[in-house]
Formats: structure tokens, C-alpha cells, sequence
């Protein structure tokens, strides 16, 4: 019955998906539909999709797994992930849509004229893009395998190939229809288990002692003061380096929609990671067996069941099945979309035709990689991808837009040099655990990475015989002036 129910949930997320998908597809027609949804969307729906993307599988379950395991420590990633759109709020969300440009690399070449830093920011884009979408793939697979016992690869082949069709076919148009319904559904679908849960932890006979539940070593006292930091500032600056967060914003009509939406983002981010915790909070109450890494990310899943017994807690528990489909569908189709948009642009034509084609392949790489390796924990997986989006993209991002001595030899040798580091140290922590005193510089290398990239673009852009592009100024002016003037 339990499992009937959990792939009913599925299937009718999926459904929901695919009739959204195909109503924006009867409204999407031009390249600008498929690229940047003709940039006529309003900040609450613009706002709505970009939480549906953001929201990934690493949110949705990973999330309460870590405040089940590690406690305090946990709250940092929900703090990072919001507080971030402060600072795309603050610097980059208004001049990225008054540049005029479709993707990042679009803007990176628009900004300093050259086609070798155009192709390094697109490698880089396809990188991160990928190494986010295989999280919502692994994680899709887990689901389906806790629920109903179905092999893993079942789930990642399921969202792959739904979202690859959904986005060749209807674009970004259609897209935002349907990530703007699937924020809602998550949030619903946490909420209403969370609430539930929670009536019945206070009033039923889950005694326990504060101080299991959260033990001195896991609160502030027992935080690592250089890695909470390196964590702090991957997460604040990552979210600045998301291809498919700063692709949405050439959606708005203009900057000033842009900022708009910005700051409902945080709002409604914020809501839904309030939520999220929350259920970590409870299963540290009443499941605090489940707190062992590995199973961890299966407590979301796991809690409605353990605290009602019977039809209740089935019912939701499927409501909660249908709300994780909903974030690992609508996380992969907003990278899906970037991606798609990169390749399409530069490897093809920039055609409808090739924006389809590049959907396709954008999925099936990720998908590809997802089933030649094994899960780790969620929400690691995506403080990963923060990492080197922060160490690469992020500040060329912010010195493209505020800094009139970019060029694009210290842009490519920034991105170079902050992506090999931050991709060595994890690799090598992966593999060996750390080097001694090195472990945690290894484990969290933010702290030093991104330092060095801006300090690399700096130094070789000052030292650039060249020079930034004579159209600088003008290019400034325009990403800086405010409509109405």
C-alpha cells in the first residue's frame, strides 16, 4: 500500500510536469521563448521558479539529514544558500540583465571582447552545471529505492529523460511555468508532514534530554573556526557562480525586476529552509537511530512513518515522495536550460532546432555519470559544486561587472587557476581523507581558493599588456544606468 501510494505521488508530478511543459510549449515559439522566456517574467513567478530551481535534492532531503547528524553545524548550509542572494541581490542580479546577454558566457565576451575567455566560462559552466545535475539524479535514485524498492538507476533514468523532453521542447518559457509549480509543492509537501510531526513530538511520549539532542560538541562551542568560514564563504559566493541562478535574471523585463525578484527569492528560500531544518530538529527527537551517514539523507522519508504508524503516515510519506520528485525535477531542468543554452550557442547554431538537441545532450552526460558512480551524502555533494562555482565563475562575475580593469587574459587565468585548486584539494581529500594538518584546507578550500582567483585575475589583468577593452566604459555605463534613465 505504502509503496502504491509513493509512485502514485510520482506519477502525478510527473503528469503535473508534462502538462505544464506542454502549455508553455503552445506559448513558445522564438529563440528569445526558448533562451531567456522573451524576458517578460514577473518577479513573483520569476521568484517562484528560481526557488523551484535552487531548492535542489541536497535541500530537499540533504539538508535535514545534516542537522540530524551533525546539529548546529548543520544551519550554516541553509544560512549560506540564502544569504547568498544577498549578495547576487547587491551586485550582479540588475547589471547581468540590463548586459542584454542570454547565458554567462555571453556576458563574459560582451564585457571583454574576447572568444578565449568565452569558451574557458563555458567549460566552466558545463562543469558545475553537471556536477549539480548528477546530486538530483543520485538523489531521485535513492528515493525510488527507500519507497519501493527499486533499483537506483530507475529513478535517474526517469528524471533525465522527463526533464530532457521537457526542455527540448517548450525551453525556458515552459520551464518556468513548471519550476514556479514545483516550489510550491515542496514547500507544501514539507510543511504539512513538518506541522503534523510536530503536534504529535509535543504531545506524545517522545521524552528526551536536551543534551543528546544536541550535545555540546555539536553547537557553537565544537565548530572549526577556519572550515565553518570556508563553508560560509563557498555557500555566500557560490550562489553568485550558479549558472542556472544568473541565467533566470535575463528573464526579467528589467534590472529593476530583477532586484524585485531578488528579494522575494530570499524570502521564500528562506521560508522553505526553516522548514527543512525543522524536520532535522524532529528526527533528532524521534528517530535519532537514523542519524548514521548514508542513511541520514532517508530520514525526510523515513519520520512520517515512524511517528504515525499506519494509512497517516503513508499518505504522508507520498506526499513527501511527490515534493522530493518535484526538487531533483526542477533543479535539473533549470541546469538543463543553462547548460542547453551554452552548448546550444557554442557548439551550434543558437537555433531552436539546436537548442533541442543541446537539451538532450546536456541531460545525458549527467545522467551518464550518475549511474558510473555511487552516492554520497546529498548535501555535501551540492557544498561541492558551491565550491568550485565560487573558486571559477563567481569572481570574474563580480570584477566583470564592477571593476573597470578586467581583461580577459586575467579573467581566463583566474578562472583557470581558482577551478584546478579548488578541484585538486577536493580530489585529493576524496581520496586520502587529508594530509595531516592539510585536512581541513583540503575538505574546505573556499577560505583560499577564491582568494587566489581574484588574486590571480587581479595581477595578471594589471600586468596585462593590453589592457581591458576600449569599450569598457561603455559597457559599464549601460549595465549600471538605471532605466529610466
Amino acid at each position: 500500500m505504502n509503496a502504491v501510494l509513493d509512485l502514485v505521488g510520482i506519477a502525478l508530478v510527473m503528469v503535473a510536469t508534462l502538462l505544464i511543459g506542454v502549455y508553455g510549449l503552445r506559448i513558445s515559439r522564438t529563440t528569445g521563448d526558448f533562451f531567456v522566456a522573451s524576458r517578460t517574467v514577473r518577479p513573483v513567478w520569476n521568484a517562484s521558479a528560481i526557488s523551484g530551481e535552487y531548492l535542489s535534492a541536497g535541500t530537499f532531503l540533504g539538508l535535514s539529514g545534516l542537522v540530524l547528524l551533525d546539529g548546529a553545524r548543520g544551519f550554516w548550509f541553509p544560512i549560506g544558500y540564502a544569504a547568498g542572494y544577498l549578495l547576487v541581490l547587491v551586485f550582479v542580479a540588475a547589471p547581468l540583465r540590463r548586459s542584454g546577454a542570454y547565458t554567462i558566457p555571453d556576458f563574459i565576451e560582451a564585457r571583454l571582447e574576447s572568444t578565449a575567455a568565452r569558451r574557458v566560462t563555458s567549460i566552466a559552466v558545463l562543469a558545475i552545471g553537471w556536477l549539480y545535475i548528477v546530486p538530483q539524479l543520485h538523489g531521485a535514485g535513492i528515493t525510488l529505492l527507500v519507497v519501493a524498492g527499486l533499483p537506483e538507476w530507475v529513478g535517474a533514468v526517469l528524471v533525465a529523460v522527463l526533464i530532457a523532453a521537457a526542455v527540448a521542447a517548450g525551453g525556458m518559457r515552459a520551464i518556468t511555468f513548471v519550476q514556479a509549480f514545483q516550489y510550491w509543492l515542496k514547500l507544501t509537501a514539507l510543511l504539512v508532514p513538518v506541522v503534523c510531526i510536530a503536534f504529535a513530538v509535543s504531545g506524545g511520549p517522545h521524552d528526551f534530554d536536551p543534551a543528546l539532542v544536541f550535545p555540546a560538541e555539536a553547537g557553537p562551542s565544537g565548530f572549526d573556526a577556519y572550515e565553518t568560514a570556508s563553508l560560509l564563504l563557498a555557500l555566500l559566493l557560490g550562489t553568485m557562480g550558479l549558472p542556472h541562478v544568473l541565467v533566470r535574471f535575463y528573464t526579467s523585463p528589467t534590472g529593476v525586476s530583477a532586484r524585485r525578484t531578488t528579494v522575494i527569492v530570499i524570502g521564500m528560500v528562506s521560508a522553505f529552509y526553516a522548514v527543512s531544518s525543522t524536520m532535522g530538529l524532529l528526527a533528532r527527537i524521534a528517530a535519532p537511530d537514523l542519524a548514521v551517514p548514508g542513511v541520514a539523507d532517508t530520514v525526510v522519508l523515513l519520520l512520517p512513518s515512524r511517528v504515525f504508524p499506519g494509512v497517516a503516515g503513508e499518505l504522508l510519506t507520498a506526499l513527501i515522495v511527490a515534493g522530493a520528485f518535484a526538487a531533483f525535477l526542477a533543479t535539473t531542468a533549470g541546469l538543463v536550460v543553462s547548460l542547453a543554452g551554452v552548448i546550444s550557442q557554442d557548439v551550434f547554431s543558437g537555433s531552436v532546432r539546436s537548442f533541442r538537441v543541446s537539451a538532450v545532450l546536456s541531460a545525458l552526460v549527467p545522467l551518464a555519470l550518475a549511474l558510473l558512480t555511487a552516492p554520497a551524502g546529498l548535501g555535501s555533494s551540492v557544498g561541492v559544486v558551491f565550491v568550485v562555482a565560487a573558486s571559477t565563475l563567481s569572481p570574474v562575475v563580480l570584477l566583470g561587472v564592477w571593476w573597470r580593469g578586467l581583461t580577459a587574459r586575467g579573467a581566463v587565468a583566474g578562472m583557470l587557476s581558482g577551478g584546478l585548486a579548488a578541484g585538486l584539494a577536493l580530489l585529493v581529500h576524496a581520496v586520502i581523507g587529508g594530509v595531516g594538518v592539510a585536512a581541513p584546507y583540503l575538505a574546505q578550500p573556499a577560505a583560499w581558493t577564491i582568494p587566489l582567483a581574484a588574486a590571480v585575475t587581479i595581477t595578471v589583468s594589471l600586468l596585462d599588456p593590453r589592457g581591458p577593452s576600449p569599450r569598457t566604459a561603455r559597457f559599464l555605463a549601460r549595465v549600471h544606468s538605471p532605466e529610466r534613465v
